[in-house]
Parts: structure tokens; sequence; C-alpha cells
């Protein structure tokens, strides 16, 4: 949760644009600054503009995927948390490959309660503030 008056910066990912506008909003409500993309090169873009503290991203998107949109922003900004989400099957495969390449990321069922991700964003891997 936030600390000492400053918000963590957090970056939402996913296709959806429901669900990223959605879950953007709930964690702007409970205290992070929070925007919302829809793509894994957006992802990229805005997370080299912003710097944010985490990402959550959606695994299976057009286009770039989150592994991939994961690995590059964790090679830009190293202390940025990431947090993966999907509701597929096949993403088994894909994280077990970024494992295999030193990539090890926290990974959420999709879909996720909000409730969830707050007690996750405030769990023991507490989001940095920088």
């Amino acid at each position: 949760m936030p600390n000492h008056g400053v918000s963590p910066r957090v970056l939402v990912v996913d296709d959806e644009c429901v669900i990223a506008d959605t879950l953007a909003l709930i964690l702007n409500k409970s205290g992070f600054e929070t925007r919302a993309v829809y793509s894994g090169e957006t992802a990229l873009e805005a997370a080299i503009a912003l710097r944010p503290n985490v990402l959550i991203s959606d695994v299976m998107m057009h286009g770039m995927n989150g592994i991939d949109a994961a690995i590059r922003i964790s090679a830009h900004l190293p202390g940025c948390r990431i947090i993966l989400f999907s509701g597929n099957a096949t993403t088994t495969n894909l994280l077990r490959d970024a494992e295999a390449h030193g990539h090890h990321f926290e990974m959420l069922a999709k879909p996720i309660h909000p409730r969830t991700l707050l007690d996750r964003l405030s769990g023991p891997e507490q989001v940095a503030t920088a």
C-alpha cells in the first residue's frame, strides 16, 4: 500500500480494455497511481516513460504477450515488481520457458478478485516506492 505519502506507480496491461480499466480504477481508488494500457508494445513504451513500481499484466495478448513485455520491462526497470495474470492453460508453458531463461514472475489466476490483488500488493513483497 502507499508509503509515507508517496503513491506507488502501477502499470496495468490487458488487451481486454474493460479489465485493464477496472483494475486501474480500483487501484487508483485504493491509493495507487495507476495507468492502464492495452498491449504489450504500449506497456513497454509506458513503462519506460512512467517508471512504475509494479507491472500487472495479462499474459495472453495480441501482439507482444505479457511475458515478453515483462522481460523487456524488467531489463529497463530491474526494480519493477512484475505480477502476471492469466486464465489460459497454455500460460504454463510460456512461464516455464521464461523461467528456463532466468525470469521469475509472480502469477495470479484470471479472473482476479480485486481484494486478492490488493492483498498481494500489500503482502510480504510490498511495493517499493522510489
